[in-house]
């Protein structure tokens, strides 16, 4: 499986922050927010991954992880010229998807929770298995913001709607999705939406006609934080912080993921630990390495 991460858009939501910096490489707490969707695709175990910005913006992206060799994976990079939906990643994507089955993560979102990586490997196993997709739904206070996500006692998915005035649960769909190969020719078939997008719900509802849809829940124990506005950027940060600073680990934190998933050597974390012992980040790399208490 191939993982891609959409990190386009004009940030307008957060604007002004957004004037000189991609939304995409704000900080959340100690971390560029990239990284968090990032270190999701390497839990999972995907080890190709595309970046997908703005003309503008994807260099930014491509002189921070450059081929992501330094993490033991592979990173590429394609450009969407204009904000044109969700969807479009796949079509933008498809040389990239090629034969394989696919993982998209949006740029602005965390998902955190014990038993995270468990969870992925699951649904990655059911996507190769059983030629289906997999969604993941969260309890939100504000459905009517989200893509809602209808379910029965057996958490099969009765409807999918798109930001309705009146939800028909209290579950929002997270912007992490598992699929098979034929996302991409499905994508292709996508109509724009009335904004002119092509909207990612598309997707998913041709999945659940096809009767080729799972859902997982994230329940308690897991957080979900879309940091697209000011507020959920703030307590996107606030959440890492505490986490961090209470538990003493890391969130995010991709290098620790690819050295506990062996993709690089212990003297190889020290090596890039090194580069940034003057700052809490670095130590705490060579503290992952066992060379501090």
């Amino acid at each position: 499986m191939k993982g891609i991460i959409l990190a386009g858009g004009k940030g307008t939501r957060l604007y002004p922050l957004t004037q000189s910096l991609v939304k995409q490489l704000l900080p959340i707490y100690d971390k560029p927010m990239i990284y968090y969707p990032l270190s999701v695709l390497m839990l999972a175990g995907i080890k190709e991954i595309l970046i997908i910005s703005t003309p503008k913006d994807i260099d930014k992206f491509r002189d921070i992880f450059q081929d992501g060799n330094y993490l033991g994976i592979k990173i590429k990079y394609e450009k969407q010229d204009c904000p044109n939906g969700i969807a479009e990643a796949f079509i933008i994507g498809e040389k990239f998807v090629g034969n394989d089955d696919v993982c998209l993560m949006l740029g602005d979102n965390l998902i955190y929770g014990q038993g995270l990586a468990k969870l992925l490997q699951e649904s990655k196993s059911k996507v190769k298995n059983e030629n289906n997709s997999v969604i993941f739904a969260n309890n939100v206070h504000n459905p009517s913001a989200y893509g809602v996500v209808e379910f029965d006692l057996n958490n099969k998915i009765i409807s999918l709607e798109e930001k309705p005035e009146n939800p028909k649960s209290n579950y929002g769909v997270t912007g992490l999705y598992f699929f098979p190969n034929d996302v991409v020719k499905i994508a292709k078939n996508v109509q724009p939406s009335y904004n002119g997008e092509l909207e990612i719900m598309s997707i998913n509802k041709e999945y659940l006609r096809l009767g080729r849809i799972n859902m997982e829940l994230l329940g308690r124990g897991y957080t979900w934080l879309d940091a697209g506005t000011h507020e959920s950027l703030l307590e996107a940060s606030n959440f890492v912080r505490f986490i961090e600073s209470r538990q003493g680990i890391k969130i995010g934190c991709i290098e620790e993921i690819a050295y506990n998933l062996g993709y690089i050597s212990k003297e190889h974390l020290i090596n890039l630990s090194n580069k940034l012992l003057k700052n809490s980040y670095g130590k705490y790399l060579l503290k992952v390495a066992n060379l501090q208490n």
